[in-house]
């Protein structure tokens, strides 16, 4: 019945005066739907802009579902239009999901049916039921969270689990879901750098170091080998060279009174096979060849965690003040190195967001500043004479969306409206 039937419906709508946005999108992009615009009814100033309230009738021929397509382009009508797929092109290109952790859960995770369209994205670290109805409040058309919502696999989609039912209602109200998470640990100026800036004015370099994601140039293994100068080496390299990703250099050398062509050929992971099976031929080469993989380039200030050594030496009592500044917090936990007082000096410190005990593990600071660390992590850590600051989970990774709204505003070149959560904050408080 309902895939026969046509449906007759009002709807007001508010956008700017002379602005053709709402009646041309929704012509152009919802299927077998009519729509009038009739006379205005009232209309005022706000901010100085006059909008006017209009009447929109719209008959659908293809149910209610139509409807939820058209309810981003009505509530945008007076905003720039970003197409998701360049919008999360933009957000790959301002931090790569290759670097993030192995084990995390990054990128677009829920995704509208295409076309798609954004005028809103929504920022919040935790996306939880009562953020998403915020998010919808606001007619999200994106919402970036910085935690995945969804990071262990879903075997069902239903009402009954929380996790679940964000799916459920972020499909229902064409609503995608992006998460960055450990990118934005690792990128420059991400979450640790903006953490790194609650201790003070300082030098930092990343714990971690993150490497390239691939080979400057494509090739992965070296392959070295010596022969005979009285050999046909020319006809030899050109046979090896005919093979698709290699690169091929010669050295003279000289052994035991014997002149020779020293041969360091690079290939890429594919090419591996190939070469050797060339090579194999001559079983005087297999026995002498030496191979190495080559090791992906380090990215300049880029990684896990943040070593950070203050410009200045300040107590630990200033550094616990300036961090409870910075993150906006009353209170914070702290444990003292042994040997250590409130007036002990600092002057290295080591920062991780969220949950650093696997990245400051170890690492030689006056003083850690992470999320949460365990209880058995924080006596190794003491014994060892530096002072913890755990200041829970999420309350050191949160502020950074602050300074992220103006970044990402910049870097989508204001073509969307950017909005950070007020319902967004850790579950834990000091009561």
């Amino acid at each position: 019945f309902l895939k026969n039937c046509r449906f007759h419906f009002l709807i007001w709508v508010q956008v700017i005066v002379g602005n053709p946005k709402v009646h041309d999108a929704i012509q152009a992009n919802v299927p077998l739907v009519s729509c009038h615009l009739k006379v205005s009814l009232r209309s005022r100033h706000e901010n100085g802009v006059p909008h006017t309230y209009c009447m929109l009738r719209v008959c659908l021929s293809r149910g209610p579902q139509v409807f939820l397509h058209t309810r981003s382009l009505l509530g945008a009508s007076s905003r720039t239009l970003m197409d998701l797929k360049a919008l999360v092109s933009s957000l790959n290109d301002f931090a790569s999901p290759s670097l993030a952790e192995s084990w995390d859960n990054v990128g677009l995770l829920v995704e509208p049916s295409p076309p798609h369209s954004v005028s809103t994205l929504f920022l919040t670290n935790d996306l939880t039921e009562e953020v998403m109805e915020e998010a919808l409040h606001f007619k999200a058309d994106l919402i970036l969270s910085y935690h995945p919502p969804i990071f262990r696999p879903l075997k069902r989609i239903t009402w009954k689990s929380w996790k679940e039912r964000l799916v459920i209602k972020a499909f229902e109200n064409r609503v995608a879901v992006y998460s960055p998470h450990t990118a934005y640990d690792a990128i420059p100026n991400g979450v640790n750098d903006w953490l790194a800036k609650g201790l003070g004015a300082c030098t930092t370099t990343p714990l971690q170091p993150s490497m390239s994601p691939s080979y400057p140039s494509g090739l992965s293994h070296r392959i070295e080998f010596c022969m005979d100068s009285s050999q046909a080496v020319e006809s030899f390299l050109a046979a090896l060279q005919v093979i698709p990703g290699t690169s091929v250099y010669t050295l003279p050398s000289r052994s035991q009174g014997t002149d020779q062509t020293h041969i360091v050929l690079s290939c890429a992971q594919a090419a591996l096979l190939s070469v050797m099976g060339f090579l194999s031929k001559d079983k005087h080469l297999c026995d002498n060849i030496q191979i190495s993989s080559l090791q992906k380039p380090l990215l300049p200030s880029t990684g896990m965690g943040r070593l950070c050594k203050l410009i200045d030496a300040v107590s630990l009592k200033a550094v616990v003040e300036r961090i409870k500044k910075h993150l906006a917090l009353p209170h914070v936990r702290l444990a003292l190195g042994v040997g250590k007082t409130l007036d002990s000096l600092v002057t290295i410190g080591a920062v991780c967001a969220g949950s650093g005990s696997s990245v400051l593990q170890g690492v030689d600071a006056d003083l850690y500043l992470t999320g949460e660390m365990s209880h058995h992590e924080v006596l190794d850590a003491v014994a060892r004479g530096t002072s913890v600051v755990l200041c829970e989970h999420s309350n050191t990774e949160r502020g950074f969306l602050l300074e992220l709204k103006d970044t990402l505003a910049a870097h989508l070149e204001n073509k969307v409206q950017v909005v950070v959560s007020k319902k967004d904050r850790d579950p834990l408080e000091v009561v």
